[in-house]
């Protein structure tokens, strides 16, 4: 890819990787509209390591706690809410991870389609929109046991469905499930730091086997996704009780209805 295509998609990868809009929707966008090539593995590596630098960095807080406390609460038995919160997370990462390495060759050789990514825009901001309206919104995450993080870990493994969003179905069931909705973004976000960072080293094992990396590119690639979706997280925190979801269901009703558009206009 040329520079300009780089950052351009770079920037969309970053905004969109955490935001209930999917970004897998947007990247097939300039290739449909512009006709640009595919992304390719090495920019996949690279947005991969900007979301997850992006996430770590602003949860450095929240990652050194869970991280201190889990152990700790493994080797005592007595866990605080930071270590019992960290074993839930690893529970939820659970489902994500055995549906990726059963179902994945078929996910990325049959439903990467443009019907396929449209229909789940469209459908799952449905589903946003319904949970953000008819949710509880009453529950903290310290409210968060077992049962509700193993059924949100399920809702992530259907976002390995191109256009569902792993943001977005992750923040749906929680919606579902009475978290309130900056409980259900934070719990969102701190579940992705381990599925983005397998995903990032089996790309990066990929990578390595083609015996040429473009370190410039990854680098640009790198940066660009890490300062918008750093931006992105920042914002979204800040704004997302006051403004509910009904405004990205209603910006995915109108993508998946581009994509469509599309699809028939080819």
């Amino acid at each position: 890819m040329e520079t300009f295509q780089i950052i351009i998609l770079a920037l969309i990868q970053g905004i969109t990787e955490f935001l209930p809009i999917s970004s897998s929707a947007h990247l097939i966008l300039p290739n449909q509209v512009l006709g640009w090539p595919d992304q390719g593995l090495a920019f996949d590596v690279a947005v991969h390591f900007g979301s997850l630098t992006a996430v770590l960095i602003y949860f450095r807080k929240d990652v050194w706690h869970l991280i201190r406390d889990g152990l700790g609460g493994f080797r005592s038995g007595q866990f605080s809410d930071e270590g019992r919160l960290a074993w839930l997370i690893v529970l939820a990462t659970i489902p994500a991870g055995l549906v990726g390495l059963a179902f994945k060759d078929f996910i990325e050789t049959h439903m990467r389609s443009s019907a396929v990514i449209a229909a789940t825009t469209i459908l799952f901001g449905a589903l946003l929109w319904w949970a953000d309206v008819h949710g509880a919104r009453r529950d903290d995450l310290g409210k968060l046991n077992w049962k509700k993080a193993l059924m949100i870990g399920a809702a992530q493994a259907i976002a390995l469905i191109p256009g569902t969003s792993r943001s977005g179905i992750t923040m749906t069931a929680g919606l579902m499930l009475g978290m309130k909705r900056e409980a259900a973004a934070r719990f969102s976000f701190l579940m992705s730091i381990p599925v983005i960072a397998l995903s990032a080293l089996l790309l990066t094992l990929e990578l390595l086997d083609t015996h040429s990396v473009p370190w410039g590119s990854i680098f640009l690639g790198i940066v660009l996704s890490g300062i918008s979706a750093y931006l992105c997280i920042h914002f979204f925190l800040q704004f997302i009780s006051r403004i509910g979801m009904a405004p990205f269901a209603i910006y995915r009703f109108l993508l998946g209805g581009a994509l469509i558009w599309l699809l028939f206009a080819s």
